[in-house]
């Protein structure tokens, strides 16, 4: 916990941008029948029946101070998507940084291991050496910022019926580019002095020697 509460006091750095990463089931219900569009007055209508259509993921990543977030759709969220993500951090967003300072939570996908399985090993020696780790506590995901976004992009967005992998992934793109367009920077209170007086029951207690 004071590992990742000491990443987050850091000052802004582009050379060595703080990102955290996260991401989130949604299920896909498709409407079957086609909802009545809102009249004054009155709100939209929709039918209480709907047709599954499956799962999705969405990855999204956050850098606190920048103020800016991008998301993935994607249909699974395994070591090898996870690793596509990780190469599109690495070359596509930060191609300049020296290293990417990655806050994740213990998911078994996240380390670097998940490169490996996806590209050869010279590559995956490369995207791995671009990134320093650092993982939020068991039972401490609270601490990720990127959850902290993924709760925004549910009560804006994603807290709807949304039918289909391109629906979905068109509706995070418009919530995407909209919150990028009021640069939302997140100020992050909580700080490892902080934690020691608040959370003081969670760490252990240090045994005291007498003295002879």
């Amino acid at each position: 916990m004071e590992d990742v509460l000491d990443v987050y006091a850091r000052p802004y750095d582009p050379e060595s941008p703080v990102v955290c990463v996260d991401e989130k089931s949604k299920e896909l219900p498709a409407q079957v029948r086609e909802p009545m569009a809102a009249q004054r007055g009155q709100v939209r209508k929709q039918d209480a029946e709907y047709h599954r259509e499956g799962t999705a993921n969405i990855f999204l990543w956050v850098e606190p101070l920048a103020g800016c977030r991008g998301s993935k759709v994607t249909e699974r969220r395994g070591n090898v998507d996870f690793a596509e993500l990780l190469r599109d951090l690495a070359d596509a967003l930060y191609p300049t940084a020296k290293t990417i300072v990655l806050v994740v939570d213990n998911l078994n996908t996240h380390g670097p291991h998940c490169v490996y399985e996806r590209f050869v090993p010279a590559e995956a020696r490369r995207l791995a050496q671009r990134f320093d780790w650092h993982y939020t506590p068991e039972h401490g995901s609270w601490l990720n910022i990127a959850e902290c976004e993924l709760s925004v992009l549910a009560c804006q967005c994603t807290n709807r019926r949304i039918g289909s992998h391109s629906q979905l992934r068109h509706a995070v793109a418009a919530w995407q580019t909209t919150r990028n367009a009021h640069s939302t920077k997140i100020h992050w209170h909580f700080t490892t002095t902080d934690s020691r007086i608040k959370l003081r029951h969670l760490y252990p207690q240090p045994s005291i020697e007498k003295s002879s």
